[in-house]
């Protein structure tokens, strides 16, 4: 038997046609940088709106002032308590009615 050495040719692995471009030309790179991005301006944008227009302080009697408020309301539903009470009641059916013969 004679044996022949293997003849293995070098055959050079094709280019890929992408290899020599810089990063900025891959659409990958500006999908993964714009979320990134769009948040960043989005903060940019909100505290210029919190810092131009800021809310006002809230009075320190305001919780008191709340409350007599709300005493006040609760007082005129308490007058209020028989006219509610007709209008609920006003369609409700009476039992027993006597009827027209």
């Amino acid at each position: 038997m004679s044996s022949s050495p293997a003849v293995s040719a070098s055959v050079p692995a094709p280019a890929h046609p992408d290899s020599g471009k810089p990063w900025w030309k891959f659409a990958h790179v500006w999908l993964v940088l714009a979320g990134p991005v769009v948040v960043v301006i989005a903060g940019v944008i909100t505290a210029i709106i919190a810092i131009s227009d800021p809310d006002p302080v809230i009075d320190p009697d305001y919780y008191r002032n709340g409350i007599e408020i709300n005493e006040r309301l609760s007082e005129a539903q308490k007058s209020m308590v028989p006219a509610v009470t007709g209008r609920n009641h006003a369609v409700t059916p009476t039992q027993d009615l006597p009827s027209n013969r």
